[in-house]
């Protein structure tokens, strides 16, 4: 039985850097894992399965039961695969972000969600920032004054 939810704000953002899956069998297993993560998901949100597929339903424009879900969820019906689209609609409708971050990670990537997107660009602007400093520092050593009319004092 999958541990009790804890709230999506309180699972911190890992900043170890994901690392891409490229060994022999490095996504074996990825299904059941996905699967679990349903279950999970399933298992510790409020709300009825059968409001969840109504809303997964109104988000795909596709009918989506609890029967799927149920299928879904249980590892051990692997002919009942989780489609990506359903998986994704699943995540939204739940806002279980922070269990879609572990799976993305396997295949070397993180996960942002809404505005933290901002929060990486100010990253990336001050690596800018700090470039351009270091090349202001690098030129400004050998950099002669502009020649000028000699009305400047």
């Amino acid at each position: 039985m999958p541990k009790a939810r804890a709230h999506p704000d309180q699972l911190g953002f890992g900043f170890e850097p994901p690392v891409l899956a490229t060994g022999v069998a490095a996504l074996a297993g990825l299904e059941r894992r996905i699967s679990t993560t349903v279950g999970v998901i399933l298992n510790t949100e409020q709300r009825p399965r059968e409001v969840i597929a109504a809303e997964m339903s109104v988000l795909l424009d596709e009918e989506v039961s609890r029967a799927m879900l149920d299928a879904y969820a249980s590892p051990a019906r692997i002919e009942h695969k989780v489609p990506m689209s359903r998986f994704l609609a699943l995540i939204a409708v739940t806002n279980r972000h922070d269990l879609l971050d572990p799976i993305v990670r396997e295949i070397g990537a993180a996960l942002l969600v809404g505005a933290e997107v901002h929060t990486a660009r100010l990253g990336h602007i001050e690596r800018q920032i700090a470039a351009l400093r270091e090349e202001h520092k690098r030129i400004a050593g050998s950099a002669p004054l502009i020649r000028s009319s000699g009305n400047d004092g």
